[in-house]
């Protein structure tokens, strides 16, 4: 399913470029700006296996990005800069945000060489757990679980999108092949996305990492920026730390007591490393499981000026009024060509996506 995903997203991107209907629909698509969604960006690696892929881009893509928008004269603006411009109705200028999730170290080894030499500003959400290094980065562990099996064996699956076959039985799946790890990883992705709360799927991950001799507790401490490397990287005047929750659960899953605590306490942590305020939020995962309503409010009640979500869009002068609800443009690691980057900037991609709906706030 993912494969197919992928294959009629490519399919659309083409169809769009090939005929320059794009450029015929930005005027009325492309609305005030765009807040872009990266993740890791770092070097290419070779693995024929790499489910995440789509998560990260190399330095050389950004550098694309960075120059695309620099020749349209589209401003690169903090996130600050671009609540103002929507408070203050000064959208004479279109701009853009670059966001960057979860605190990966590569933001600044790799990212920040990049946005220095464009003068570009950009925020980097930071999880409190990750950054102490006693978080669980989940899809990552559940990456490595199967790139070094040939067969995944569990037997806790909890989940119901799990139970044609499986329920509570033992399941087994062949990851012999690069092909065959793909269906593997993303029918156990899917299911754990489905399980009821955050507890289930790390007692899921972490029972399927000892049974393949996996360290889940590396990874955090390999890959992510601790507390004295995120006060260092916040010095330089290109960088804003925002909050993105305590351990990076589903906040949708939580009751409302622990959905406050996990945003008031990653603030909190935030704010006494850097001795500054954190204005700004990003929700984990963030598409419409992770971020409505209830979860909107919340930001507001936090006190955040902002929050930005996964679901796709544009930004339009008509989110002044939704701005812990704001849309992203995710930079994706299967799609890093000018012509894909030249539809997203469009906003047309977004706008067949979301049905031509200038806002997707409920």
């Amino acid at each position: 399913m993912t494969q197919l995903r992928h294959t009629v997203i490519r399919a659309g991107f083409d169809a769009l470029a090939l005929s320059g209907a794009h450029r015929l629909l930005q005027p009325w698509l492309a609305g005030a700006g765009t807040i872009f969604m990266l993740h890791h960006v770092r070097p290419p690696r070779d693995a024929a296996f790499q489910p995440n892929r789509h998560l990260e881009i190399t330095p050389d893509f950004l550098r694309t990005v960075l120059d695309h928008l620099r020749r349209r004269n589209i401003d690169i603006v903090t996130l600050d800069e671009m609540r103002r411009r929507l408070a203050e109705g000064d959208l004479s200028r279109r701009f853009a945000c670059f966001t960057f999730d979860d605190g990966y170290r590569d933001n600044r080894d790799h990212a920040l060489p990049v946005m220095r030499a464009y003068d570009a500003p950009f925020t980097v959400f930071v999880t409190s757990d990750f950054a102490s290094h006693r978080g669980r980065l989940w899809w990552l562990a559940l990456e490595r679980v199967v790139a070094q099996a040939d067969m995944i064996e569990a037997d806790t699956v909890e989940a119901d999108a799990l139970a044609a076959g499986i329920g509570g039985t033992a399941l087994r799946l062949d990851a012999a092949t690069p092909e065959a790890k793909q269906g593997a990883f993303a029918r156990l992705h899917d299911a754990l996305r489905a399980l009821p709360d955050d507890a289930a799927v790390n007692r899921e991950v972490a029972a399927l990492c000892a049974r393949h001799g996996v360290d889940a507790d590396a990874i955090s401490r390999e890959l992510c920026l601790s507390w004295d490397e995120v006060k260092d990287f916040a010095a330089d005047p290109l960088v804003t730390i925002g909050a993105h929750t305590l351990t990076h659960g589903n906040l949708a899953h939580q009751d409302e007591a622990t959905a406050r605590h996990e945003l008031a306490a990653s603030r909190a942590d935030i704010e006494a490393a850097l001795q500054r305020p954190v204005r700004h939020l990003a929700y984990p995962y963030g598409d419409r499981d992770a971020a409505a309503g209830r979860e909107f409010a919340l930001a507001r009640a936090a006190g955040f000026d902002l929050a930005v979500t996964t679901r796709p869009g544009m930004v339009f002068a008509a989110h002044a009024a939704h701005l812990t609800a704001l849309p992203r443009v995710s930079l994706n690691g299967h799609f890093q060509s000018e012509r894909a980057l030249a539809v997203l900037a469009s906003g047309a991609a977004t706008a067949l996506w979301n049905g031509l709906r200038r806002l997707d706030v409920a």
